[in-house]
């Protein structure tokens, strides 16, 4: 089964998501963004999710997570929650 670790930033809207994407590729902190920006509780680990599978996910992160390059920032993915940005940093087939 596939296992990917994965970081991301929520925020609620689109032109913020999109702000803090130029400011990352513009040589920002993923993980410092995260932890002043994210409305999420992993915000506070700099947007770590740990380890998860298929399924254990909203399907618009699964489909990303399992799907994206590692260790390249992608979004804005909308959610229930809101606008995300996700980066996949490890992930086993």
């Amino acid at each position: 089964m596939a296992v990917a670790s994965a970081r991301h930033i929520l925020v609620d809207s689109e032109a913020h998501c999109l702000d803090l994407k130029q400011q990352i590729e513009q040589g920002a902190d993923f993980a410092e963004l995260a932890r002043a920006h994210s409305n999420c509780p992993s915000g506070q680990d700099g947007g770590a999710l740990g380890e998860f599978g298929p399924g254990m996910m909203v399907p618009e992160f699964d489909k990303v997570v399992f799907s994206a390059p590692i260790n390249q920032v992608q979004g804005p993915v909308q959610t229930q929650f809101g606008y995300h940005l996700l980066e996949v940093t490890s992930r086993t087939d």
